[in-house]
């Protein structure tokens, strides 16, 4: 579907059957799009010189449904392009003087649900399935995706004993840690935007041994669904110069359980040694 594609590509595509008008909205979202992507139709319009019935014809003109599903896709551009300070400034036009706290909770809750939504549950099932029947498990995230890739590491290896977290210290030291990788393996790669190249290039050369791919990323039209078996996606819209992580740690949360219950007697028999151990070796504090 033409919708799904880059709102930047679809408009290169169709400049040349463009009004006065239209192209007057193009350049606005292309040169602004960092103001044009949480302008109502009106204040677009405004802008532009035009209608607000024009700019929504405009949005059914690129193949979007409304200018709903065209701010979206604009807002998906602005996640991958924007600079950090960019992206504070946005972060404060949003939300102006109201309450931050509240105003990133809820932003936080809403991410959640629309996680929820839209999460296709049979990629959901593929993914525990591909990961009880992995001979190994590489688990990849760089940059901020890497503080899901530690969680997601450290609860799989109290269940797995073919867990291998990637480090991402050197784009070099990526391949030699990944180098045995081969069919029947998992990589597990996270990647939120601005898309890192190292886990881009680590997941094509697992996809080009054989080994399946599972990523975790923001949408669709993430660069890591083009070689990954099963691709779980999760919102992560901006708060302040980060991406907000809840919906993808949720999702990493729902992986654990569905993976708990699959295995429940083995699990159940390795928690029981771990905690002989752990009050054998005084871990923990005790009450």
């Amino acid at each position: 579907m033409e919708a799904k594609k880059d709102i930047a590509k679809i408009i290169s595509e169709k400049s040349p059957s463009f009004s006065k008008g239209q192209k007057r909205i193009a350049e606005a979202i292309m040169n602004d799009y960092d103001k044009a992507a949480y302008m109502t139709a009106a204040k677009l319009g405004e802008l532009c010189h035009v209608s607000e019935s024009t700019v929504v014809r405009f949005a059914n003109e690129l193949g979007y449904d409304g200018y709903p599903e065209m701010q979206h896709a604009i807002q998906e551009l602005v996640r991958t392009k924007l600079t950090p300070n960019q992206r504070i400034a946005i972060t404060e036009m949003r939300i102006g003087n109201s309450d931050l706290l509240d105003a990133v909770l809820n932003a936080d809750r809403e991410r959640i649900k629309f996680t929820l939504d839209h999460t296709d549950r049979e990629a959901f099932n593929q993914a525990v399935d591909t990961l009880l029947a992995a001979k190994n498990i590489y688990i990849f995230g760089a940059r901020s995706s890497s503080t899901l890739a530690y969680f997601l590491n450290f609860n799989l290896e109290l269940i797995f004993d073919n867990v291998k977290l990637i480090r991402s210290s050197s784009s070099s030291e990526v391949f030699e840690q990944i180098l045995p990788i081969d069919k029947g393996d998992v990589l597990f790669a996270i990647s939120f935007p601005r898309y890192s190249k190292k886990i881009l290039n680590a997941v094509n050369y697992a996809k080009g041994e054989g080994a399946e791919v599972i990523a975790l990323t923001d949408s669709p039209l993430s660069p890591l669904c083009e070689h990954a078996n099963c691709v779980l996606t999760a919102q992560s819209d901006m708060a302040s110069f980060v991406d907000s992580l809840v919906a993808p740690m949720s999702i990493l949360n729902a992986i654990l359980v569905a993976l708990t219950q699959r295995r429940r007697q083995a699990i159940a028999a390795r928690f029981d040694k771990l905690e002989r151990l752990w009050d054998e070796y005084d871990v923990y504090e005790k009450h």
